[in-house]
């Protein structure tokens, strides 16, 4: 099948095509108007996806070399996202569908986050997922395509969210993980020890703790002192951060024993992260699925692998699917 993916949860305008196994196609339109807000701001997410929809659709299927006529079905994000957001990808996939002819498939932006492994590992299961996002931080057992249970989440801040604020406290530009972790390649890990809250108990986790306890470090050391100690501290926030997430999935993949095991969501470009996530899959022989950069913040082509996969296991959704805000649980 030709599958169009198309998303636009949050501030990425993308589309993507994917065919017979292969992404053909993954345009992304970002916007950098946030910037200057020091983070997304809804109404003007939603104006920039409506302006850019359209081209960055046919782009994407220009690129591809198809034809809309040759557009099996079409994939979008439905949820969780900015609602208004949402509302602009959902109701153009649905406009593409009805004047094409095309089925519709409802995709969940974080099971896509998952799936997005698959464009470039062999499907397997059942797995243990980390999904790291700036809204979501979760661990998932996933014992067949769509069967999923959730282990753990976080009862406060996400850990990119968490890096988000973090930079924010730090005069660090938005968004900030990208930042910190270029920032951490050069700085002492070991420089100052900030809280791993629940580190050892359970599956859940919290970062709001370490956001305060950064914001009163930083005030009691001045700005002077963090300026001049501002990759330590960057790497020292990073390891807290990392630690617990890579404790986390330990505990989830040894209690469950299964083979395989996967990072998915945008903090899993972090390379701290990454690292320490490939020694636990070594220690513990594991299979290890970790998507490549490009597929680890939000794209289309996860949305669009996603829908392939759904389209397999079940029939088309209906036109009048909705969009969420939120996960059930959040």
């Amino acid at each position: 099948m030709n599958i169009l993916g198309i998303e636009s949860s949050c501030d990425e305008t993308a589309a993507s095509v994917y065919s017979g196994g292969k992404i053909l196609s993954n345009i992304i339109a970002s916007q950098a108007i946030h910037e200057q807000f020091g983070g997304v701001v809804p109404e003007l997410a939603s104006r920039a996806h409506h302006k850019t929809i359209w081209q960055t659709v046919s782009q994407a299927i220009k690129e591809a070399s198809v034809t809309m006529d040759q557009i099996d079905a079409i994939a979008v994000a439905q949820g969780p996202g900015l609602m208004g957001s949402l509302l602009v990808g959902l109701s153009f996939a649905k406009g593409l569908a009805i004047s094409h002819d095309k089925p519709l498939i409802g995709v969940n932006h974080i099971d896509a986050h998952m799936y997005a492994n698959f464009i470039e590992h062999k499907e397997v299961y059942p797995f243990i997922a980390l999904i790291v996002s700036g809204g979501h931080t979760r661990l998932v057992q996933v014992i067949k395509p769509f069967n999923h249970k959730v282990l753990g989440q976080t009862r406060d801040d996400a850990a990119g969210e968490a890096f988000d604020k973090i930079g924010k406290i730090l005069n660090l530009s938005y968004p900030a993980g990208p930042v910190m972790d270029k920032l951490s390649q050069t700085g002492d890990p070991d420089f100052h020890s900030f809280p791993r809250s629940m580190i050892n108990k359970g599956l859940d986790f919290s970062f709001s703790g370490l956001k305060t306890s950064v914001l009163y470090y930083t005030q009691e050391k001045g700005e002077k002192f963090v300026q001049q100690n501002l990759n330590d501290i960057c790497a020292s926030v990073s390891a807290a951060i990392t630690d617990v997430l890579a404790t986390k999935l330990k505990r989830a993949v040894i209690s469950n024993n299964y083979p395989h095991m996967m990072l998915a969501g945008g903090v899993s470009a972090n390379s701290m992260l990454r690292e320490k996530v490939q020694i636990l899959a070594a220690e513990q022989e594991l299979n290890l699925m970790i998507p490549s950069i490009r597929y680890c913040t939000d794209n289309a082509a996860m949305i669009a692998v996603t829908g392939a996969i759904k389209a397999r296991e079940f029939s088309f959704d209906s036109l009048n699917i909705k969009p969420f805000a939120r996960m059930s649980g959040d």
